[in-house]
């Protein structure tokens, strides 16, 4: 009996043990979580040479970078600045990659579907119903009479 009880314990840590080892691989596995940062900001670490890593993602015109201290921000430039952006980039020896366009899509997302003809067309149906519907009973009571 006290061998059961001894076993409950270690098999309840095990199984607790398990599951935080699953829990941090799949945080792992999620990837680096971006924090967003003006550009302003951006150009003063850039003055620093705390960027170690850039990636340039021209359909968002974005910026994916890792500082030197190892934190992951996400910054958003103008039009037109990319050549800019990355000029200054490469100045400061910063590793600087471009983003496939497939990857960019799969970044970018679906744009949110907007159902207005649907809309529209569905107005337009339920007028159709109801003004059938009055002419039928207008033509009801008018045989009745």
């Amino acid at each position: 009996m006290k061998e059961a009880i001894g076993r409950v314990p270690r098999a309840l840590t095990l199984a607790m043990l398990l599951l935080a080892v699953i829990a941090l691989s799949a945080s792992a596995a999620h990837g680096a979580v971006y924090v967003h940062e003006s550009l302003p900001e951006f150009e003063a670490q850039l003055k620093a040479g705390q960027i170690r890593e850039a990636a340039i993602n021209r359909r968002l015109r974005s910026l994916r970078l890792t500082l030197a201290d190892g934190r992951h921000v996400r910054a958003q430039y103008a039009r037109g600045a990319e050549p800019h952006v990355r000029s200054a980039l490469e100045a400061k020896h910063v590793s600087v990659t471009v983003v496939s366009n497939a990857e960019a899509k799969k970044e970018q997302g679906k744009k949110p579907v907007h159902h207005k003809l649907r809309y529209i067309a569905g107005g337009i149906v339920i007028a159709i119903i109801v003004i059938v519907g009055g002419v039928a009973l207008y033509n009801r009571r008018a045989q009745r009479t």
